[in-house]
């Protein structure tokens, strides 16, 4: 069965075709402020897609964008002592950003281009697009002319007769038509930028953002031209999947395509994926509204193997809501799981692998397993149906456990070590590879066993230091280091990392 996906501009299922290299743009995040749940459901879908290409065989290309010029970024400069400019902000979020991301076990794009490294891009494709008679500048700043493009709003089934402004009221008398779009923006402090400021009561003074030269005079790049530079620059002028959150199918994404498509006369992309949204307390998940839970926060209290369950819970294209009920059935899928990996596991450590014991039942129920998966996953990515697919094994795997003992007597064949094994590397492929999900395994138990060789390190290196011995002491920091192991004295006491 080929895969098939949910594009959003043919507005249907369509078989999924592409070479064996896939091309792969998500549109990632506006740094400014902490990534939480909502955020990472789109994170969670692109990477078991980015997956699942992968199991299939295919090389993935995979971009991902980050925003690090932006009013709400403007508007965050001076709440803290150290962010005292634009980039400063910028800066906090997304190393944030990229902590959450390695938290929540996510495959890494090979490029996570910044809008601030790609200003000159932005200008070359915005000069294009005036040059072709598609935009045009009105005091200082470039607009997009939607009746110049026949195809404006095909992506979100809009006439452009009937689309409402966009943009800020500010912009609103510069252009020709109220649907135009910004591509280039003069220097100036947008109303937005104003209002978002006040937000946090800082009194009248209103932060500057960082401008850059252009052919129109000082400014800064529109929001959504900024994907199109960044991800034709990256991955050339026809990707193959532009992946989303689906409250940017207008105007972000519409404008994209128009952008795109008028500057190089190719489609922008093949296939469009879009992710539903996460709702809580029956609204959308949103940093404005107030109504979030943070990455970090979410990893402390549920785990990375929790969260990536219960995104599990759903498809990508519809919503979902976070609710204790819905965690609390997160966790018992998990829980199920993880309880049959360390089962099994345990068994395959007991038992030879010459043992001639067989279950057919297992090991067809293996087969059966990798069937249903591969068939869910193939159906528009339905990781709903693939878990189940894993959870039927579990029930296998148990039965086989309950029933059998390590060693052969009598009345007992004993285990099924071929089954068994099949059954654990069935986790691990389609649970681990695919899914994300991280069992326990033997490099877990290194990584804790290496912590406890450096506590007791660092309780050696604290009696010589309480003896007087700071040479000593210091050789032992520096052993430490040699390995790979980074010791730093602080105020509340020694910390370490593994570098």
């Amino acid at each position: 069965m080929s895969l098939v996906v949910t594009d959003t501009l043919a507005g249907e299922r369509v078989e999924f075709t592409a070479d064996d290299d896939v091309t792969l743009y998500v549109c990632g995040l506006t740094v400014s402020d902490d990534p939480h749940l909502g955020h990472a459901r789109l994170w969670f879908h692109a990477d078991v897609l980015h997956r699942w290409l992968s199991y299939r065989g295919y090389t993935v290309h995979h971009v991902e964008n980050v925003t690090d010029v932006n009013e709400k970024i403007t508007a965050r400069v001076g709440e803290r002592d150290e962010w005292a400019t634009e980039r400063d902000v910028a800066t906090t979020f997304t190393e944030s950003t990229f902590a959450a991301m390695r938290g929540l076990n996510l495959l890494r794009a090979e490029v996570y281009p910044r809008v601030t490294e790609h200003v000159p891009a932005i200008c070359d494709l915005v000069e294009t697009l005036v040059d072709g008679g598609y935009a045009y500048e009105s005091n200082g700043s470039v607009y997009f002319d939607v009746t110049t493009f026949e195809a404006y709003g095909a992506l979100s089934n809009q006439d452009v007769d009937e689309l409402e402004a966009q943009g800020e009221p500010d912009e609103r008398t510069e252009k020709r038509n109220p649907a135009d779009f910004a591509l280039w923006k003069a220097d100036g402090v947008s109303e937005t930028a104003v209002r978002e400021h006040a937000k946090h009561d800082h009194g009248d003074a209103v932060p500057e953002g960082e401008t850059w030269a252009s052919p129109w005079g000082e400014g800064r790049p529109g929001w959504h031209v900024e994907c199109s530079a960044m991800s034709t620059t990256h991955l050339g002028n026809t990707l193959d999947i532009h992946m989303g959150g689906r409250d940017l199918v207008f105007p972000h994404h519409e404008n994209e395509i128009a952008q795109s498509e008028a500057a190089t006369g190719e489609p922008f992309a093949r296939h469009w994926l879009h992710v539903g949204l996460l709702e809580m307390d029956g609204e959308k998940m949103s940093s404005s509204i107030g109504n979030f839970w943070t990455v970090p926060d979410a990893l402390e209290e549920l785990g990375v193997n929790v969260i990536r369950t219960f995104y599990a819970g759903a498809a990508y294209r519809s919503e979902q809501t976070l609710s204790e009920e819905t965690i609390a059935e997160a966790r018992e899928r998990w829980e199920r799981l993880s309880r049959t990996y360390d089962r099994a596991v345990a068994a395959l450590d007991s038992v030879n692998a010459s043992a001639t014991a067989t279950d057919e039942s297992l090991r067809e129920t293996v087969e059966a397993t990798r069937d249903a998966f591969e068939t869910a996953m193939d159906d528009d990515l339905n990781v709903r149906q693939a878990t189940a697919a894993l959870l039927s094994l579990t029930d296998a795997a148990n039965r086989h456990l309950d029933a059998r003992s390590p060693e052969p007597s009598r009345d007992d064949d004993g285990y099924d070590y071929r089954g068994l094994h099949a059954a654990v590397t069935a986790f691990d492929e389609l649970g681990g590879d695919v899914l994300g999900l991280q069992f326990a395994s033997q490099s877990d138990g290194d990584v804790e066993l290496a912590g406890e060789l450096v506590e007791l390190v660092l309780e050696v290196r604290e009696t010589e230091r309480e003896a007087g011995n700071y040479d000593r002491a210091d050789e032992l920091r520096d052993a430490l280091d040699a390995v790979g192991v980074t010791v730093e004295d602080g105020p509340d006491g020694v910390e370490y990392r593994f570098e």
